[in-house]
């Protein structure tokens, strides 16, 4: 069953905890779906994963590659056709529970300063805790990340 990891970021951007954890999702061999609103932090996702400090293999939904990738960056309204063993969301964009019963793992990332992401992520959390799924909470509140209990 998933285990779903909520990051409450704090004290850096997405973009530098991204390829972090998709380095240690591709390290275990799953593909990823990496999901989220704004077609703006997508494109500076898809930038920075192919001219960060390490190439990670992806592509945006919507090319003719699409089953190929092991990462694949989506919208809400984009089906996630590469078979994803893990599912990475940003911006709260939106998750079903149901969906995730057959993952590995699930990443929720959100802006800790923003009142709007920390109301998402907690009605998240009320979810998926509902749905009897692990839940994780990850701060980096010390300056370093630390699950929390």
């Amino acid at each position: 069953m998933v285990k779903a990891l909520f990051y409450h970021l704090t004290r850096s951007p997405a973009e530098d905890l991204v390829p972090v954890l998709l380095t240690r999702a591709l390290s275990a061999g799953w593909r990823v779906e990496l999901r989220a609103l704004s077609p703006d932090l997508l494109d500076r996702l898809d930038g920075h994963l192919w001219q960060g400090d390490g190439f990670l293999p992806h592509g945006r939904a919507g090319g003719p590659h699409d089953a190929r990738q092991p990462v694949l960056l989506t919208a809400p309204d984009q089906p996630a056709s590469n078979a994803p063993q893990a599912l990475m969301t940003l911006e709260g964009a939106p998750l079903d529970p149901a969906a995730l019963v057959p993952l590995e793992r699930c990443w929720i990332l959100f802006d800790g300063h923003d009142p709007q992401a920390l109301t998402t992520a907690r009605t998240q959390w009320r979810q998926l805790s509902d749905a009897a799924m692990t839940c994780e909470y990850w701060s980096e509140e010390s300056g370093r990340w630390e699950r929390k209990r």
